[in-house]
């Protein structure tokens, strides 16, 4: 009898340390789970290159992120499960019944401050630091509990699988792109990244989801050349054109046979010249000089196009439909101003550019200005899905085509028609409401 309070003790002590040691674990697992989360695979992967090993095993095991989710969580509740029954056994035998709930209080707060919001904030703050050093246990961890783990996804997927819901496990959480362009959004309304640099590295992130068909130039605009007409008249029709590569058609002008360089013609226009040829454009046959007209489908990615412009090292296209038929045309400078906004040159007059602002603060667009480019211009968020043009999308909600002088209000702004010219919007007054 007199050994039983030096026992008591004893067993108070032993079962403090090992709760203490569970708390440990405890920590070392919530932090390790937002750590390995949080980290960044880009900065791991640029460590890993320069010899940091931690960095390069951290990598690795965020490759499976079920398997490593799973296995630490399931590490962390067997040691905190274990820990609240040691406590809730300890707390009994000192106080009775009252001691359930006096040690649901304390392993409550226990864990709370020491095993979750603790290293939690350190990982965060630290966190391809911390992803780094705890990759080795880890990576041990995953390595021990991957069968119970496997076993684990498959009973939950078995359930899910019951309520209609399947998953994929090659599917990814959330895209790199998506996970860029909410970082360079984020990073934009916190002041950090400029609007410029986001709109350019967006832009280029776009190209592979839009089509040549969202900015291409309207075959209604394309400036062409008759085959047919006196060589004086082409010469001449180059010279005042603001483009250098222009289409020639003969007959109509859905029959586009080649596309003319200003600069071959005036090379070739030379050559006879210097030849001492006296009737300079006799015989000429403009079709000589002219090259091949590359054609492109109006669903071609931007991405591939730009390819494409590279590859064949040409920078012009006319783009087809379904039927064969002309729809526009393209060139490298459209893809690229896409990338780092309106490209202008000395042949650009200031009237003819696409937006121009009003000292009341109103927008003053062309009709045929994509959606895309006027909210990058002006930061605002009109819905591109039904429409690529801001006319399109006015005729769109209006569900008829305006005259001059309408005006219509959705989506928060209201939109004047200012001009018209036969079916199309050339001019219209944006103001954001409210």
């Amino acid at each position: 009898m007199e050994n039983a309070p030096s026992m008591i003790d004893a067993a108070f002590w032993g079962t403090s340390a090992a709760i203490l040691l569970l708390l440990v674990l405890s920590g070392f697992f919530s932090g390790s789970e937002t750590a390995l989360t949080a980290a960044s695979r880009g900065k791991l992967k640029t460590q890993a290159e320069k010899g940091n090993a931690g960095a390069g095993r951290a990598l690795d095991l965020t490759e499976d992120s079920e398997r490593l989710i799973g296995s630490i969580l399931l590490g962390n509740n067997l040691v905190n499960i274990l820990a609240t029954s040691l406590a809730t056994a300890m707390f009994t035998r000192a106080f009775g019944e009252s001691g359930v709930a006096l040690a649901t209080l304390v392993m409550t707060l226990l864990v709370l401050i020491f095993a979750e919001v603790l290293p939690k904030t350190y990982a965060i703050s630290n966190a391809e630091t911390a992803a780094s050093r705890v990759a080795r246990p880890v990576g041990l961890v995953v390595l021990l509990l991957n069968p119970v783990v496997r076993g684990v996804r498959a009973i939950v997927r078995g359930v899910l699988y019951l309520f209609g819901v399947k998953i994929d496990p090659d599917s990814a959480i959330m895209s790199v792109r998506e996970e860029i362009a909410g970082a360079l959004q984020l990073g934009h309304s916190e002041g950090v990244v400029e609007k410029e640099h986001r709109d350019r590295i967006l832009g280029a992130l776009d190209l592979e989801e839009r089509t040549v068909e969202e900015i291409m130039l309207h075959r209604s605009q394309i400036e062409m050349i008759d085959a047919d007409l006196p060589p004086e008249e082409i010469l001449e029709l180059c010279l005042h054109s603001a483009h250098t590569r222009l289409p020639i058609f003969r007959g109509e002008q859905e029959n586009i046979i080649g596309v003319l360089h200003a600069k071959d013609l005036l090379r070739a226009t030379h050559a006879r010249y210097t030849e001492g040829i006296e009737h300079l454009f006799e015989g000429f046959d403009v079709l000589d000089v002219a090259m091949e007209p590359y054609f492109v489908p109006e669903t071609t990615t931007l991405d591939e196009q730009m390819r494409q412009f590279l590859r064949r090292s040409t920078h012009f296209a006319l783009v087809v439909d379904e039927y064969g038929a002309i729809e526009g045309l393209i060139t490298l400078e459209d893809i690229l101003e896409e990338i780092v906004g309106e490209i202008t040159d000395e042949f650009d007059a200031d009237e003819d550019l696409p937006l121009r602002r009003t000292e009341a603060g109103d927008v003053v667009v062309d009709g045929a200005m994509t959606i895309r480019d006027l909210n990058r211009a002006t930061d605002w968020s009109l819905p591109d899905d039904e429409a690529v043009t801001i006319a399109g999308l006015v005729i769109h909600e209006a569900q008829t085509i305006p005259v001059a002088g309408q005006v219509f209000s959705f989506h928060g702004f209201r939109f004047e028609i200012l001009e018209r010219q036969e079916n199309r919007i050339t001019g219209l007054k944006i103001r954001a409401l409210g």
